[in-house]
């Protein structure tokens, strides 16, 4: 038995690493790839850019936009005189925002009654557009208060003090709640997806492809072998893929790792069972590798999408909900971020180490059921 796995693996090794091309895709690539990902995904909100039509021009519309502008957010690009050229940022896209005072905004302010900050927002983004608005909300806030406090003190002395509550926040795990953070260990789980499955999903076709599989047949292999032969080569690049996008992850990004590296590794153990047993299950109802990677595609998209990736689960649907309990790649995400952020172990973890080893076993050993040795 060993004698026929050894041969098969060297088989499988030799046919895997003997295109140059093919080392590049398997483990440049993957680096590559965090490194565009980590800076591409990045929900972060910064350099707002806006622009100011204020028909007051009096010191205290002046004011209040000198806080917009030093606040960190904003960028004032413009200041524009007439609602056309308002209409034409916004529909180019030049601005995000338009911050806009009439006439008389000083004057209301000095006589205490409310003076209208209008903000025009473009929108299209929708999440981008309720973070700008949030900023701009505690701007306005901030200042309200300050203006308060100033017309009480004119009112009834300086020696006048208003009581009221300081929010003190403290955010755990993520203190500078960089996104970035967030999505480049999940980065880490959607490139082993990948990559496992679709190298997997070829590795049977490609023996039929080539004509291998005629010699294969008559050989005394057992299935069971066949399998671990095909298996075994891609668990090892899973394994080192993730080791190399580890370290990007931590000493280019500098993505803090709180937690037990080896446990990492254990749960990418379970997660590859799954991957491998879909990429096997596709290998065997495929009939050329194009078919086989376009079927890998129909699976990874979907996984992605409902793994809480980029959107939180508790949003969708509850029908969509309930199916991504049959989605590995939920469950590897939650392990991957949790033990990058949060530092925490099998306490804590293992109902997702559970459920990722019951699919692992049901999916791969669908897959070899599905196997037969023959054409």
């Amino acid at each position: 038995m060993f004698e026929r796995l050894k041969a098969m693996l060297v088989k499988e090794f030799i046919q895997v690493f003997r295109d140059p091309k093919m080392r590049i895709i398997i483990f440049i690539l993957p680096v590559f790839q965090t490194i565009v990902f980590g800076y591409a995904v990045n929900t972060d909100v910064r350099d707002i850019k806006t622009a100011v039509y204020d028909l007051d021009n009096s010191p205290a519309s002046r004011d209040l936009i000198a806080r917009f502008a030093g606040s960190g957010y904003f960028r004032i690009i413009e200041h524009v005189y007439g609602d056309r050229r308002v209409e034409e940022l916004i529909d180019q896209g030049t601005v995000k925002a338009v911050l806009r005072m009439n006439r008389g905004f000083a004057a209301e302010l000095g006589a205490g009654r409310a003076a209208a900050l209008q903000i025009l927002l473009d929108g299209t983004d929708s999440n981008t557009a309720g973070i700008v608005l949030n900023y701009a909300g505690k701007i306005a806030a901030d200042y309200n208060d300050r203006i308060r406090l100033e017309q009480a003190a004119r009112a009834f002395g300086p020696s006048f003090r208003v009581g009221g509550v300081e929010m003190a926040s403290r955010a755990w795990f993520n203190e500078n709640l960089e996104s970035r953070n967030f999505y480049v260990p999940a980065v880490i789980a959607n490139i082993v997806f990948i990559i496992t499955m679709l190298l997997s999903s070829m590795a049977v076709v490609r023996e039929k492809e080539i004509g291998t599989m005629e010699q294969i047949i008559v050989t005394p292999i057992r299935r069971s072998e066949f399998i671990l032969g095909k298996t075994v080569p891609f668990i090892l690049i899973g394994f080192i893929d993730v080791a190399l996008i580890t370290l990007v992850a931590a000493f280019w990004f500098g993505v803090p790792i709180r937690g037990n590296i080896p446990l990492l590794f254990g749960a990418t153990a379970l997660f590859l069972m799954s991957s491998l047993g879909f990429g096997l299950l596709i290998s065997t109802v495929s009939r050329t590798q194009q078919q086989a990677m376009m079927s890998a595609f129909f699976f990874i998209f979907p996984a992605m999408l409902l793994s809480g990736f980029a959107f939180p689960i508790e949003n969708m649907p509850v029908t969509v909900q309930w199916l991504t309990f049959l989605n590995p790649l939920r469950y590897y995400l939650v392990i991957i971020r949790g033990i990058f952020l949060k530092g925490v172990g099998l306490a804590i973890l293992w109902q997702q180490f559970f459920a990722l080893f019951l699919l692992g076993i049901v999916i791969l050993g669908f897959a070899v059921s599905r196997f037969r040795k023959t054409l």
